[in-house]
C-alpha cells in the first residue's frame, strides 16, 4: 500500500508520472484534501493532522510525495506522525536533515529550476540519515563534447528519467527492501539487459577466479615466463558462443546514444582471443577486487558479483599495451580516455559493444576493414552519478569510504568510469567488422 500526498505530485501537470505510478502494481491511495503548503499564511498543523488520520486508517507500507508535497513529508517526520519508508521526489528546501532509522529515497535533477540545490548539499543531506538506509537518485548533466553537443541533460523539476525504464516503480520497490534502497536499486541494473545476455554473463562468471575457467596457459604469474597473452577461442565452442552473445546483445531499453541495436546484432565477428595475463590478474585485478570486498564489509554492504562487477567494453588505440602490461593494463592516459571526459576523469567503459563501435573509440580500421575492442570484467563497486567536475576523486559514500565508480545515469547506466587501474581486467580481444 502506498499513500501519495496529492499537492505537488503533478496529477495534472505531470500526468505521465501519475500513470506510471498507477500501473506499478502497488495499491495506490491519495491524500487530496490538503492545500498547497507553500501558500501565504499557511498553517501546517491542522492539515498534516489530516494526513496522519489517513495513515492511521490505511496503514501504508510507504509514503510518497513530490515537489511542494515534500513539506508535508518533512512535517510528518518532525511531528513523529510517520517514521516509515518514504520517497521524496524533488528535495524540498525544508528537508535539511533525515530522521534516524528510516528508509528514504530522494530524487533530484541538476536542472531543477524550482528547487535548485547543489549536489554537494544533497549528498550531505543523505549522509544525515542512517547508514545504508538512504539513497540519492540524482540525475546529472554531462560535460560538453568538442562538437558542442551535450550527450545527457539532467532532469528538471518534472523528472523525465523517472517515467522511463520502469525507474519510478523500481525505486518504489527499493525503498521497502531490508538490504537498503541503494543496493536493491543497483540489483535492477543487470536486469535491464536482454535475457540472452544475462544468461551468457552468468555462465562466464563475475569474479577473477571464475575468469580463469577457460585458461589454457600456466596459471600463475610466477611461472609465466613467455610473452604470450592471446589465445584464440575456437569457433563452435561454448566459450565463443557466450562471448559473442555478450558482445552482440545489449539492453532491453533503447540506448540514449542512438546506435542501431538491430544493425549491430548483424555485425561480423571475425575473431575472439582470450587474454591470459596472470601477472596483471594477480598483481592488479585480484588485489583490488579483494580490497573492495573488505571495504564493503566495513560499510555493512553485501558484495554481489554481477552487481558490483560487470562485463563491459572498451575501445582504445592502446590495446596492445593494455593486454601486455604485467601489472595494470588500464592507465587513464594510455587507454585513450584523456580526451573528452564528459563524466569526469577516469577510464571509460560501455555496457554495450555497439555503442563503442559506433564512435571513434576503436581507432581507425585496419586495411582489411576490421577493428578491435576489449571485453572486460570490471569491478565497479558502488557507483554514483557521474559529473564533468569529478577530477579522479569520487564523493564520499560512507566516511571514510568513497564511491568506487561513476555512471552516466542511475536509471539504466550505459557508461561506467573507474579511477583505479586494477578495477578492470581485459578478458577478451574481439576483432569485428560492422
Amino acid at each position: 500500500r502506498v499513500l501519495i500526498i496529492g499537492p505537488g505530485f503533478g496529477t495534472q501537470l505531470n500526468p505521465a508520472q501519475t500513470q506510471v505510478v498507477m500501473q506499478s502494481g502497488f495499491q495506490i491511495f491519495w491524500v487530496h484534501n490538503v492545500p498547497n503548503p507553500e501558500e501565504t499564511d499557511f498553517m501546517m498543523l491542522p492539515h498534516v493532522s489530516k494526513i496522519r488520520d489517513s495513515i492511521d486508517q490505511l496503514r501504508p507500507d510507504f509514503i510518497m510525495c513530490g515537489s511542494k508535497g515534500g513539506a508535508y513529508g518533512v512535517a510528518l517526520w518532525q511531528m513523529g506522525y510517520w517514521r516509515g519508508p518514504t520517497v521524496l521526489i524533488n528535495a524540498h528546501p525544508s528537508c535539511t536533515e533525515l530522521p534516524y532509522d528510516v528508509p528514504i529515497i530522494i530524487t533530484h535533477g541538476d536542472q531543477d529550476p524550482v528547487y535548485p540545490r547543489p549536489r554537494e548539499e544533497l549528498e550531505a543531506l543523505i549522509n544525515t540519515g542512517s547508514r545504508n538506509m538512504c539513497f540519492l537518485y540524482y540525475s546529472s548533466t554531462s560535460g560538453t563534447l568538442a562538437s558542442g553537443h551535450t550527450p545527457r541533460v539532467g532532469d528538471q523539476h518534472n523528472m523525465a528519467s523517472l517515467i522511463h525504464f520502469e525507474t519510478l516503480p523500481r525505486l518504489m520497490e527499493s525503498v521497502l527492501c531490508q538490504e537498503g534502497p541503494e543496493l536493491h536499486f543497483m540489483r535492477t541494473w543487470p536486469e535491464r539487459l536482454t535475457q540472452a545476455r544475462q544468461d551468457a554473463e552468468n555462465r562466464l562468471g563475475y569474479t577473477p577466479q571464475k575468469l580463469r575457467q577457460f585458461w589454457v596457459s600456466t596459471q600463475t604469474r610466477a611461472a609465466q615466463e613467455s610473452q604470450e597473452y592471446l589465445f584464440d577461442v575456437p569457433r563452435g565452442s561454448s566459450e565463443f558462443h557466450l562471448v559473442s552473445t555478450v558482445f552482440r546483445q545489449g539492453a532491453k531499453d533503447p540506448s540514449t546514444y542512438g546506435y542501431s541495436r538491430e544493425q549491430w546484432e548483424r555485425c561480423g565477428l571475425i575473431r575472439i582471443q582470450r587474454i591470459e595475463n596472470a601477472s596483471q590478474d594477480e598483481g592488479g585485478t585480484a588485489p583490488y577486487y579483494n580490497s573492495l570486498r573488505h571495504s564493503f564489509e566495513c560499510m555493512g554492504v553485501e558484495f554481489i558479483p554481477g552487481v558490483h562487477t560487470r562485463w563491459l567494453f572498451h575501445g582504445s588505440s592502446a590495446i596492445d599495451s593494455i593486454v601486455s602490461n604485467p601489472i595494470q593494463g588500464f592507465q587513464p592516459l594510455a587507454s585513450g580516455t584523456a580526451g573528452e571526459a564528459v563524466w569526469g576523469r577516469g577510464t571509460y567503459f560501455a555496457r554495450d559493444a555497439g555503442y563503442v563501435a559506433s564512435g571513434p573509440f576503436c581507432g581507425h580500421p585496419a586495411r582489411d576493414g576490421t577493428r578491435r575492442m576489449l571485453m572486460c570484467l570490471v569491478t565497479t563497486g558502488m557507483s554514483c552519478a557521474g559529473s564533468p567536475h569529478h577530477n579522479g576523486i569520487l564523493p564520499v559514500r560512507q566516511a571514510p569510504h568513497r564511491f568506487n565508480s561513476s555512471v552516466d545515469s542511475l536509471s539504466s547506466p550505459e557508461i561506467f568510469v573507474i579511477q583505479h587501474p586494477g578495477a578492470a581486467y581485459p578478458a577478451y580481444l574481439v576483432t569485428f567488422v560492422s
